[in-house]
């Protein structure tokens, strides 16, 4: 069945979320040395820099960047047709007494969280672990929130929020996509 699409954010309402969640995080951990910023595989990785660059780009707070990937924490494997490429965590810093940042771009049911939050403390013990997400898409079935978010919906079954990076997809968008129905 064929998709419809819908723009959500356009590519400068998705740079002016990169600096309010920036503009966000900055004020979250005002005082702290430094943060650190993981991006969750795959999506997550370039929002978490582009905000990683913004914080830095303001002199904020020092910023240690890494990335996590959940694919051996996830609960729903099993559904895959095909399994997800395996990328691998880097986080290269010590994350023992600091403040993470765990950014993905979109948290919907909770689960991609539950599993990074699981790979993460293979890692250390963080002092704080806030997360960030471009879009918080309502639906939980965790009790997983965000903390900063540059855009909050709600939207009917059978539409999902698609953010594509130009890092990863080569645009920047963010739309809804629904699945047409059969009548």
């Amino acid at each position: 069945m064929p998709e419809t699409e819908r723009t959500l954010l356009t590519k400068a309402q998705m740079a002016e979320g990169v600096v309010s969640l920036a503009r966000s995080i900055c004020e979250a951990n005002a005082g702290a040395e430094s943060v650190a910023l993981v991006g969750i595989h795959t999506r997550g990785v370039p929002l978490a820099s582009r905000i990683a660059a913004e914080i830095e780009k303001s002199g904020c707070l020092k910023v240690h960047f890494g990335t996590i990937d959940i694919t051996h924490y996830r609960d729903d494997l099993n559904t895959f047709q095909m399994v997800p490429k395996l990328e691998g965590s880097d986080i290269s810093f010590d994350l023992d007494g600091i403040n993470v940042v765990l950014c993905d771009e979109v948290v919907f049911t909770g689960r991609s969280v539950r599993a990074a939050m699981d790979e993460l403390l293979n890692f250390g013990r963080p002092k704080r672990v806030q997360l960030a997400a471009l879009v918080d898409r309502c639906g939980r079935e965790l009790p997983v929130q965000p903390d900063f978010a540059a855009l909050k919906v709600t939207l009917a079954p059978g539409e999902r929020v698609a953010v594509r990076f130009e890092e990863v997809d080569g645009q920047d968008s963010c739309t809804v996509q629904t699945q047409a129905s059969n009548r």
